[in-house]
């Protein structure tokens, strides 16, 4: 691990690897520390309305890309709103406006990744939002059953029913090559996160673009995994947090991670009674097998509890100060 050199905050480089929803959740709490943050973004998702638009458009879905260039962004508030907005009528229900604004202008600039960089422009967008690759790729996942499933979504719903554990993802096609941005942003890092997102559908797309991880652990940046609080039906059942950093390592290598940050928040026993209904239990841990296997383990109050919708979320603000708290404590 190196020490960084880093005279104030915002010359701190960040980069955020993943996608869905819990990406975008964290970016918006680290852009009130700094604007040098490059998001990378995964581009397997195919459900919904960016399903839609790849399909029709044959262009990158767009759905996570959005969320994280409004996650970043510094605009008015009714730009933020339009640009969030979701049609609930018509043949459009469903859509949402930045989507189709992302679609038109790929069309107009002529190709994806141009067209992300003219709507961070329009947004006023703190840092810089990037696809992990350009080109077309599908999720696959191989089950401990054989049967092989292909696409995000049908991979997610296919968990739940099968209750069979998935044995090894890949894309296809397979090692597609990454945007050269992507690389040269995680060698000059000072700082790599991984997370925190579905571990199969959100993380590891990432990691399975050529090049991608080799990047990661060749790269002088502190490597920090946000850990999931709780798992995901069919996909993560009985994972502990150790489990999730061994798969990250089975396809990453060794080296992909330095640092491991734990909620030890406790969570409201109707709150976690609602998730195990749905399949979802709470992620344990055990901080001395973590410490012996070379990590540092930090635990600390990330959490943001929806008591009236029966929901818990990393709070963006806490989730990005222990980030920083970690960087500058442990790394100068």
């Amino acid at each position: 691990m190196n020490r960084l050199n880093i005279s104030s905050l915002n010359d701190m480089k960040l980069v955020a690897i993943g996608g869905g929803t819990g990406l975008s959740t964290m970016l918006r709490g680290l852009k009130k520390f700094t604007t040098n943050i490059t998001a990378v973004v995964t581009v397997a998702d195919n459900g919904g309305g960016s399903g839609i638009l790849r399909e029709e458009m044959k262009m990158l879905p767009p759905g996570d890309i959005r969320n994280c260039i409004l996650a970043l962004a510094n605009t008015e508030p009714t730009m933020e709103k339009l640009f969030g907005y979701r049609f609930i009528e018509g043949r459009l229900a469903g859509q949402s406006f930045g989507n189709l604004f992302l679609a038109a202008m790929t069309s107009i600039c002529g190709n994806f990744e141009e067209a992300v960089q003219k709507v961070s422009e329009v947004l006023a967008v703190k840092g810089k939002v990037l696809p992990v690759t350009k080109q077309d790729v599908q999720l696959c996942a191989i089950f401990k059953d054989g049967e092989v499933v292909c696409g995000e979504t049908q991979i997610v719903e296919k968990s739940k029913q099968k209750q069979t554990p998935i044995k090894e993802v890949y894309l296809a096609p397979k090692n597609p090559e990454p945007l050269d941005e992507v690389l040269k942003a995680i060698e000059s890092a000072d700082a790599i996160i991984l997370g925190p997102g579905s571990l199969y559908t959100s993380i590891l797309p990432n990691i399975l673009v050529n090049n991608v991880p080799e990047a990661i652990r060749n790269s002088k940046a502190i490597k920090i995994y946000i850990g999931n609080v709780m798992t995901q039906p069919g996909e993560t059942d009985g994972f502990d947090l150790l489990m999730h950093v061994d798969e990250l390592e089975h396809y990453g290598g060794k080296g992909i991670i330095d640092f491991i940050i734990a909620n030890n928040d406790p969570i409201p026993k109707e709150i976690l009674e609602r998730y195990y209904k749905d399949g979802a239990s709470e992620i344990s841990y055990d901080t001395k097998k973590i410490n012996e296997r070379g990590f540092k383990l930090i635990e600390a109050s990330v959490l943001k509890i929806y008591e009236d919708k029966g929901l818990i979320r990393h709070d963006p603000e806490k989730l990005a100060k222990t980030i920083i708290d970690v960087i500058m404590n442990y790394c100068q």
